[in-house]
């Protein structure tokens, strides 16, 4: 789910940026570890330069950006992967921050959605260009809304005009643990009217990716989080990656602990446990850092994807509030690198949890955590740095 700075988080609404900026000074003021604890690091393979240029990023992330921890994974050509880490992994007693420990990977989920609707359009079960009306009859009507001009490519592009639902969610405080389902969701997004005509703009929105979860249970009978798990997480091999069952708001295996905050300069409280039916299909997962670069690799290589499907995946257009240089698929962004060319990716955001993450054409992945929001879009684009940093690095 993305309810911060992916991927607008240049330009959000003031009612989400109030209730996202997470102030570096409260967290100092609960422990002085945040900036003055030693980084540490795990570097299995890498070069000794690639090495250094990424622990010096994720130290600067904690050192000068006071976020509580910041871990990488990076995965080169040969599948060979190197695991970093800095900051410590618990405020409240100073543990290390896990090794490839897992993470919210909030709307990183949108390229597992965008990647099983995709299936289903190579196997003849769903059509990109139909309107949304053929898969939810009448489900999504409303003022200025209609599901029968909304195509289903629209939403995976973010072209549809659905209002995010995200904007009544209120402080983080007040749902973090109450259950929802994504029409609960859908509603909440109708009650906003459209941001634009379908097709006539591009602006972020999670509800159409609930609405893309809604489609793929209609046409396949299953729910979306069973049929990421066949499709996506099994066959690309990930270990460590789950869609959380009803009710589970822990994360299962070794983790740092997310932080946030309801207002600037409000109490700090440990987010790392919430509800995460507030995200579905637009950001549910749970995942380690280098089972994102798994996916990633998965996808680029055709083991998820029929070429020509991927082909659509990465059909881009324009999207305003993205870095300059990056642009929108289907569920994936195109990312453009310091040292020429692009990856391919799709961060996300949650209270507690930050990821950067893409892959290049030939084969380097790279994902980037944090363990609170950034505070300021200084910070944000430090977080943006350090992944073209991984990237580029000889």
């Amino acid at each position: 789910m993305s309810r911060s700075r992916t991927p607008q988080s240049r330009t959000p609404q003031s009612r989400t940026r109030r209730r996202r900026v997470l102030v570096v000074s409260a967290l100092a003021a609960l422990t002085g570890l945040v900036v003055t604890t030693a980084p540490s690091a795990s570097a299995e393979h890498g070069t000794a330069k690639t090495s250094a240029v990424v622990q010096k990023g994720l130290d600067g992330l904690v050192r000068d950006d006071g976020f509580p921890a910041a871990l990488a994974s990076l995965r080169d050509s040969d599948g060979r992967t190197s695991n970093y880490t800095s900051g410590v992994g618990d405020l409240r007693t100073g543990s290390k921050v896990p090794v490839d420990g897992q993470i919210r990977i909030a709307s990183a989920t949108k390229m597992f959605t965008a990647t099983v609707v995709l299936q289903l359009v190579g196997e003849g079960k769903v059509d990109l260009d139909a309107p949304i009306e053929t898969y939810l009859p009448g489900l999504v009507r409303d003022d200025g809304i209609d599901g029968r001009a909304i195509t289903v490519r629209q939403l995976l592009q973010h072209t549809s005009g659905l209002p995010n639902y995200t904007a009544g969610m209120g402080e983080f405080s007040q749902w973090r643990h109450t259950y929802v389902e994504a029409r609960d969701l859908l509603d909440m997004a109708l009650k906003e009217k459209a941001s634009f005509a379908p097709g006539d703009g591009w602006e972020y929105s999670n509800t159409n990716y609930i609405v893309a979860g809604l489609i793929v249970q209609k046409v396949t009978g299953r729910p979306i989080g069973e049929e990421i798990t066949n499709r996506v997480i099994e066959r690309a091999g990930l270990r460590y990656t789950y869609w959380p069952g009803t009710g589970d708001q822990t994360i299962r295996e070794s983790h740092p602990h997310g932080y946030a905050s309801d207002t600037p300069g409000g109490p700090v409280v440990d987010a790392t446990e919430f509800d995460p039916s507030w995200a579905g299909a637009a950001g549910q997962l749970i995942a380690r850092p280098s089972d994102v670069n798994r996916v990633l690799t998965a996808l680029m290589d055709g083991r998820l994807l029929k070429s020509e499907q991927l082909k659509q995946m990465r059909t881009t257009v324009a999207a305003p509030g993205l870095p300059s240089g990056w642009r929108y698929g289907l569920g994936l962004m195109e990312i453009r690198l310091s040292c020429g060319g692009v990856a391919w990716g799709h961060g996300g955001d949650s209270e507690g949890y930050e990821n950067r993450n893409a892959v290049t054409d030939d084969g380097r992945a790279a994902t980037v955590a944090v363990t609170a929001l950034p505070a300021g879009q200084a910070a944000a684009e430090h977080v943006d740095a350090v992944l073209d940093t991984a990237l580029c690095a000889d």
